[in-house]
């Protein structure tokens, strides 16, 4: 997550700046419009850009047509092994923490032949997801396969809800030939490794644990146009009149673009200048405030600025309390 803008109809604007349209930002829309009695509008500004991997697009593509994902039982296992001159089945499940992931893998289940996906992926091999959006992401696959975990709220208790899971599994969906079938992992190339590593703990017995495969679909970087469309959303700010704005920041991405479209920083040295904030500024008072410390530091150590509110809860209800509790003095 990187910014988020939402616009208030009025003298005021408060601005997040997204990197795409998920539930969050509906969380953040829906708690503030609430706040204000229906004053605040919001507008959503993509601070990054995927991009699919197209190597790894082609090896799940592969992967689904030789089997990868099917199988069942050994003798079953042994029948396609014969028939496609392929080990067959590789994985014991998926798992799925982002919509960047389901996209990508969407992508691929679109280019198989529909009538043959029940016999591509496997009925009891579970697809484990992370929350509600992206459980139904996954469903909209079509897939025969049960999408379970939509409960967890974050990869940590995906982690624990996975290892208790598969105790209740049979030993056809996560096992063959002996060996334990790993999980495919489809992650982007900035994730963190709670997910593997809880399932691969040196704590947990050894036939607890659980393989992980990670297979990198997509790419992350800064949205080209980001800076030139939040200048705009600026820009029209100042001709409707708004005396006061509010940028909220999630994430150290498009960090420098931001201050650069705010016009704060210095063209020399590249670091913020209060004395440059007020001329911009002009009659139009504009205020930042971040999600929580790690953006914050950034934003000091690398333009030596001071967010003017740190939410103390990283949620819609820390970050309106801050800009609250900075308004009243």
């Amino acid at each position: 997550m990187a910014f988020h803008v939402a616009a208030e109809v009025h003298d005021r604007h408060l601005h997040f700046v997204s990197p795409d349209h998920t539930i969050s930002n509906d969380t953040y829309e829906e708690h503030f419009a609430g706040q204000s009695n229906g004053k605040y509008k919001s507008v959503f500004v993509p601070v990054l850009e995927h991009m699919f991997r197209d190597d790894a697009l082609r090896f799940l593509r592969r992967g689904a047509e030789r089997f990868a994902f099917a199988g069942g039982s050994e003798a079953n296992e042994a029948k396609l092994r014969k028939a496609t001159h392929n080990p067959a089945k590789r994985y014991g499940g998926m798992i799925f923490t982002s919509q960047r992931a389901v996209d990508a893998f969407s992508s691929v289940v679109g280019r198989l032949e529909p009538s043959k996906l029940e016999a591509l992926f496997d009925k009891d091999m579970p697809l484990y997801v992370v929350g509600r959006a992206t459980a139904r992401g996954v469903r909209a696959l079509g897939l025969p396969c049960p999408v379970i975990g939509e409960e967890t709220g974050n990869g940590e208790a995906l982690a624990q809800f996975i290892l208790e899971h598969r105790r209740t599994l049979s030993s056809d969906v996560t096992r063959l030939d002996g060996r334990t079938l790993p999980l495919l992992f489809l992650v982007g190339e900035q994730r963190r490794d709670i997910i593997p590593s809880t399932l691969q703990s040196e704590d947990l017995h050894a036939a607890e644990r659980t393989p992980v495969s990670e297979l990198v679909v997509y790419e992350t970087g800064e949205a080209s146009m980001f800076e030139e469309e939040f200048s705009k959303l600026l820009l029209e700010a100042k001709r409707k009149g708004v005396k006061t704005q509010w940028v909220v920041v999630f994430s150290p991405q498009g960090c420098e673009a931001m201050l650069n479209a705010l016009g704060w920083l210095e063209e020399t040295s590249g670091k913020y200048g209060r004395a440059r904030r007020e001329i911009i500024s002009g009659p139009m008072k504009s205020y930042v405030a971040t999600i929580g410390p790690t953006t914050r530091d950034f934003l000091m150590q690398e333009f030596g600025f001071e967010p003017d509110v740190c939410a103390a809860t990283p949620s819609p209800e820390g970050v309106s309390q801050g800009i609250m509790d900075f308004t009243a003095t």
